[in-house]
């Protein structure tokens, strides 16, 4: 008897970006090597101490380094690199 696989598409899915990440990434042995945690000491002054919380400076000076090492100048140009990374990673993992 010949059977169909019938699709449905899942409401959730589970992704972990560790298991997307490559072990080699650079970025990865960066965050390994490297510990911003000095950012929170040295930014604590230019923070209020009332109203919305801002954002995480150690993520703030990441994304300024991912910028900076890709030579992304913009929020625009981080956007679309991120989408053309994404593409490519995905490109190379359904050949």
């Amino acid at each position: 008897m010949q059977g169909k696989k019938i699709i449905t598409q899942q409401l959730f899915y589970h992704q972990n970006l560790d298991e997307m990440v490559p072990e080699d990434n650079f970025y990865r042995k960066v965050n390994e090597n490297l510990s911003l945690d000095f950012l929170y000491k040295a930014t604590a002054s230019y923070y209020g101490k009332c109203g919305q919380e801002s954002i995480d400076p150690v993520v703030f000076f990441k994304i300024l380094m991912v910028g900076y090492l890709n030579n992304i100048n913009s929020d625009r140009g981080s956007k679309n690199k991120k989408y053309s990374l994404y593409q490519k990673n995905n490109l190379s993992k359904s050949l």
